[in-house]
């Protein structure tokens, strides 16, 4: 027996609680791991508040994140006693997650864990850490340098957003960090933002050109945060988006990206190729300050990963929760 997080959907009802499963109820898969942590990520937190269509399969274990150790594998690159992370590849939506004590994947989701790492240190950098080098990678790759001018992070203040304005920062680059949280100011700071932003101004419509400001902008908002972001951004800039939390839609027009030769980056991190994760964390093993990490982590147990959801929600968390699932 092992406890998780279930979520059910029955005749309308939904149902979010903690309990015991039997191991011969987990899903298929080719590695049977047993999780030492997990997280909870604004995705999670959908799927456990019911708050958007995340899960496509019921019943389902959330979780999208998942660290530990190799139980059984019948993949040839994985042996028992492995440690390894989990980030993606539809777990949390289409096959059982990572919030539970043992998970049931393909061995082909997994990377083997990163020298350096330990498997919490790997869950408070998670999905969250890993799309923000994705981010980061993206801009580099367009030819953002640090002296190129500053970087605008918005939703500065979740997981994505904390570990993007640490790497950006470490990098060298100045950072702009965008917040609705009022109080959040010496966090960023310490985090490495060199400018705090009310998002106030961005969160509404705005001209289709603005005054140039940005070399680059990492986004975690869409909408009218994305819009005006992309029409700040100075010519030949770049502009990486991997994130919806003010909605889906983009109500701009292509005057940046005709007129100032703008370029706008999606950033997948759910379906990434195998070589492209297994870069992105070696990066983060190089340039991101592991031990800095626990500014942004609060840890939490299985159970109160339940409130922590709504907690989300409601916008009254900032940074990383780590999930410890055998407590």
């Amino acid at each position: 027996m092992f406890r998780t997080i279930l979520l059910r959907r029955e005749d309308g009802c939904f149902d979010a609680r903690v309990t015991e499963l039997d191991e011969v109820a987990l899903p298929e898969g080719d590695v049977l791991l047993g999780v030492h942590y997990s997280t909870l990520n604004y995705k999670d937190a959908l799927a456990i508040a019911d708050r958007g269509p995340v899960v496509r399969a019921w019943p389902m274990v959330p979780g999208v994140d998942g660290a530990g150790e190799v139980l059984e594998s019948n993949h040839p690159e994985f042996r028992p006693g492995d440690l390894v992370v989990l980030n993606g590849w539809g777990v949390g939506e289409l096959h059982w997650g990572c919030l539970a004590q043992k998970a049931r994947l393909k061995g082909d989701w997994l990377v083997k864990l990163p020298q350096g790492f330990t498997t919490r240190q790997a869950m408070a950098v998670g999905t969250a850490g890993y799309t923000a080098m994705l981010c980061v990678q993206a801009l580099e790759q367009h030819g953002v340098t640090p002296v190129d001018g500053p970087v605008l992070v918005t939703g500065a203040t979740g997981g994505v957003g904390s570990v993007a304005v640490m790497l950006l920062a470490g990098l060298g680059y100045e950072v702009v960090a965008l917040t609705g949280k009022a109080d959040a100011g010496a966090y960023l700071q310490i985090l490495g933002a060199r400018e705090v932003l009310e998002r106030a101004e961005f969160g509404v419509p705005g001209k289709p050109l603005q005054k140039e400001r940005w070399a680059a902008v990492i986004d975690t908002a869409g909408s009218h945060t994305l819009a005006n972001a992309c029409a700040q951004v100075r010519y030949g800039g770049a502009v990486a988006a991997c994130g919806l939390a003010q909605g889906m839609d983009f109500p701009a027009t292509v005057a940046p990206f005709i007129l100032r030769g703008v370029t706008l980056y999606g950033i997948d991190s759910v379906y990434a190729p195998l070589a492209r994760r297994r870069q992105a964390w070696q990066r983060l093993g190089r340039d991101l300050d592991v031990a800095g990490l626990e500014q942004i982590v609060t840890e939490i147990g299985l159970a109160q990963a339940l409130a922590a959801a709504q907690d989300i929600m409601a916008g009254r968390h900032r940074g990383r929760f780590v999930v410890d699932v055998n407590r």
